[in-house]
């Protein structure tokens, strides 16, 4: 099955059908990213975490719990959004090394609604532009562009 296409709505129908674990769709998607490493999409990978994470979702998964709107969904959270203890850069030599104390508002809600976490994409420093050139971390490469080269030259 190829699980490249799957929209998010299709992967949790999957996972609550039990037709897939969420342990199988982050280990396809760890396994995607490290393929394609030459496009610069992760600052910081955190894939140990994330298999955790999947981990606990199937289980609340198994045992029919509550779950949440993204339970055991993976995602990729954008580097500006502040994570406890996972180093967050925005994109800037200044916040290099800064790992918070704290969690954002934003990444709370994704991670309290169940969601995985595969790593802190890569973005503009502080997301001031809009075409990921002017991250400290090199720029993002589109992979459709860059397949599709020859026929954007026509």
């Amino acid at each position: 099955m190829d699980l490249s296409d799957l929209t998010i709505h299709e992967a949790k129908t999957m996972l609550e059908k039990k037709s897939i674990s969420s342990v199988e769709l982050t280990k396809y998607y760890i396994e995607k990213i490290s393929e394609n490493k030459n496009l610069n999409c992760f600052i910081t990978e955190t894939f140990n975490q994330a298999i955790k994470m999947a981990e606990k979702s199937d289980s609340k998964i198994s045992s029919d719990e509550e779950l949440g709107i993204m339970e055991g969904i993976p995602i990729a959270m954008k580097d500006l959004f502040c994570t406890k203890n996972i180093r967050t850069t925005a994109g800037s030599k200044i916040l290099e090394n800064f790992v918070p104390f704290y969690e954002s508002t934003v990444s709370d809600n994704l991670l309290t609604d169940g969601a995985v976490m595969l790593g802190k994409s890569n973005l503009d420093e502080f997301a001031m532009g809009s075409a990921n050139t002017t991250s400290y971390f090199g720029n993002v490469i589109n992979p459709w562009k860059s397949k599709n080269k020859k026929k954007l030259e026509l």
